[in-house]
């Protein structure tokens, strides 16, 4: 699997990812780019931040632009996830974030988390036939300790957050919500929704298209230069001048293409399964409500959900480099993992197992950065919570392109993403937190 801290280049030859969202559907294949092309604006990256950006840039602004991405949109980590549209992004708790910058820029950047859900009902409604399924999200307290904690949540992000979050006992989850499972009790955001991931953003795509903006699949950049105020963007069949450019590839970036952006992102593997079909039977066994996504409040969390063809979704951590991102004993310690939260389903069979990279900020706080002086933008960091915030995060980088005025008063575009000190430690650092995890895991903590 490619691997952005080691390969210089991705692959540049497929048309999709090997998900099980794209498995079996057709898609819109987007030219390579050839020759010497011109534009305004140039976008690295076809998933959901670059596309949406586009978008924008295009629709609302009036601006030209092209993105450029290595194969087709939605081959990263947009068409990989888990389909989780939830309120939020980055690592960090209202508590945290109101310790950091006071209680009412927490107040605006939960606002701007449930925009971003907004911001993604307004495309489906638009017309993107994404499987959309609406059964909230259940937070799930893994030790009975964390109960309180939650309830306390609950009830100051619905007095002061403008959410409407459900606390819930043991009692209430097994009667109402996720009867297969035990549980000590959670919180339930009653507006959070599942869709196809990869469906949406070629959906996304479309609707650029359709904007005028020119998109160029299979199109690796190899090279990526800056003189005489332009920027110059090379791939394997062509080139592309840009006045501005913007990098909105997240955990995909290559290490060493954009000096702006070197190490300031670590790239992480997420894993996932799905099984074949549950029978009657089993989905009684799981008992589970129509459309529920669950999650735990584990920090190696897992994360699952039903799918509208009644296969269960699964996901958690995965490999640490990506050549062992596909190694049988991932795929195997997931089902251990499902085993473990279902045991009743010991004999279900998975049918499909990927693995995508979320990218992790130091201080777990994305940005939506403009370097003024080199007319280039990014957006990242959103630490695998991204999927609505990464759609509302184009939407804010043409804002901020075009008309900052109109920008929030929030901190994401206020700095840069920070560097990883002793960046070639970070691998090493993450495989001691993940033996940590495991071993806290086994005795119970």
């Amino acid at each position: 699997m490619y691997d952005p801290l080691v390969d210089q280049v991705p692959p540049s030859n497929e048309t999709k990812p090997d998900s099980f969202w794209a498995a079996d559907k057709q898609a819109y294949q987007y030219p390579p780019l050839t020759g010497q092309q011109k534009t305004d604006v140039v976008i690295i990256g076809g998933g959901y931040t670059g596309l949406s950006c586009a978008l924008n840039l295009a629709q609302e602004f009036g601006v030209e632009c092209a993105v450029i991405e290595a194969n087709q949109p939605g081959w990263g980590c947009s068409g990989r996830n888990g389909g989780f549209v939830l309120p939020g992004t980055g690592r960090l708790s209202v508590k945290q974030m109101r310790e950091r910058w006071g209680k009412s820029v927490s107040q605006a950047i939960y606002r701007e988390y449930l925009d971003s859900i907004d911001s993604v009902e307004s495309l489906i409604s638009d017309g993107i036939d994404c499987e959309r399924s609406a059964g909230g999200y259940l937070k799930l307290a893994h030790k009975a300790s964390l109960v309180d904690g939650l309830h306390r949540q609950a009830a100051e992000l619905g007095d002061e957050y403008g959410d409407s979050i459900v606390p819930l006992s043991a009692s209430d989850i097994s009667n109402k919500y996720l009867s297969g499972t035990p549980s000590f009790g959670g919180i339930y955001y009653p507006n959070a929704v599942g869709v196809n991931p990869w469906m949406l953003c070629q959906g996304l795509a479309k609707k650029a298209q359709e904007a005028g903006v020119k998109i160029y699949g299979n199109s690796a950049i190899s090279e990526c230069n800056r003189s005489n105020q332009k920027h110059l963007l090379s791939t394997s069949e062509g080139s592309i001048t840009a006045n501005t450019l913007i990098v909105a590839t997240n955990a995909y970036a290559q290490r060493n293409l954009h000096s702006g952006l070197k190490d300031r992102m670590f790239p992480v593997l997420s894993s996932i399964i799905v099984t074949e079909p549950l029978s009657e039977a089993e989905l009684l066994t799981v008992g589970m409500a129509e459309g529920l996504m669950v999650m735990d409040t584990r920090p190696l969390k897992y994360y699952y959900r039903i799918l509208p063809d009644k296969r269960l979704l699964f996901g958690g951590r995965g490999a640490i480099k990506g050549k062992h991102a596909n190694q049988i004993k991932y795929q195997n310690a997931l089902k251990e993992g499902l085993l473990s939260t279902f045991p009743n389903l010991a004999n279900v069979k998975i049918s499909s197992f990927w693995s995508g990279w979320v990218s992790v900020s130091l201080d777990d706080y994305p940005r939506i950065y403009h370097d003024t002086s080199a007319q280039t933008l990014y957006s990242g960091g959103y630490c695998g919570a991204g999927l609505a915030f990464s759609i509302q995060a184009g939407k804010r980088l043409a804002q901020l392109y075009c008309a900052p005025e109109q920008l929030p008063d929030l901190p994401y575009w206020k700095s840069p993403l920070k560097i990883f000190p002793l960046a070639s430690a970070r691998r090493p650092a993450l495989q001691a937190f993940y033996a940590w995890e495991a071993l806290k895991r086994k005795v119970g903590m």
